[in-house]
């Protein structure tokens, strides 16, 4: 069935977009050396993520480091990994529901069920990927302000990091995946059942006139 296509597609995409998304939260390569001016020192290239920052060497040697203390971090930093971390639950929780209202399981006896807990689980994994493009936007919103402010030194300048465009992928896979999903558990259509206790409608005898004999029909 197309709507069972659509529950697989969005599940595949959805868990795609976890795992990428997992990966650009651990990744320190959210914001890196920008390579301007002439008192840059071009021996070193600095990487900075959410969890470390790393120093690479023109000879090729990575040095990377976690940050000493969480409190001594700046708020935007600090509710960047608050959000990754609840988007990433939020996945897991929505996997779990996805798999429990797909159409090709068993899990849940009842088809109305499932498609209630299909559409809660894509409704989740939309969540979650707004909750990833919050910290990456606003990170390159960061990036991108200080670039172009001249008061702030060229060496202390950076560029988009690889992880931020990664992170715009996994987010759009995150939604796209989601709203399929929610297309897919969509309850199938049908009028309303017409009698109670038994899949089959009963007929009511209609019972003849006064003077009309049994059996007998006017059209």
């Amino acid at each position: 069935m197309a709507s069972t296509s659509l529950q697989i597609l969005g599940l595949v995409l959805a868990l795609l977009g976890w795992a990428g998304g997992a990966m650009v939260c651990a990744a320190p390569l959210w914001r890196v050396t920008a390579f301007i001016g002439n008192s840059l020192v071009r021996a070193q290239v600095a990487w900075e993520g959410l969890w470390m920052s790393c120093v690479v060497q023109s000879t090729g040697e990575i040095q990377c480091k976690a940050y000493d203390s969480v409190l001594a971090l700046p708020g935007d930093l600090q509710a960047a990994r608050v959000l990754c971390l609840l988007a990433l639950m939020l996945c897991a929780l929505a996997l779990a529901l996805g798999v429990l209202g797909a159409k090709c399981t068993r899990c849940l006896g009842r088809p109305s069920l499932k498609a209630r807990v299909g559409q809660v689980s894509g409704a989740l994994f939309v969540l979650a990927g707004f909750l990833y493009l919050i910290p990456i936007c606003w990170t390159a919103h960061a990036i991108i302000r200080d670039f172009y402010d001249p008061a702030v030194a060229d060496p202390h300048k950076r560029e988009l990091g690889p992880a931020l465009f990664l992170g715009w992928g996994m987010s759009a896979l995150l939604l796209i995946g989601g709203a399929l999903l929610v297309l897919g558990s969509a309850p199938p259509g049908g009028g309303p059942a017409l009698a109670f206790g038994s899949g089959r409608a009963k007929s009511s005898p209609v019972k003849p006139a006064e003077g009309e004999e049994p059996g007998k029909g006017y059209v």
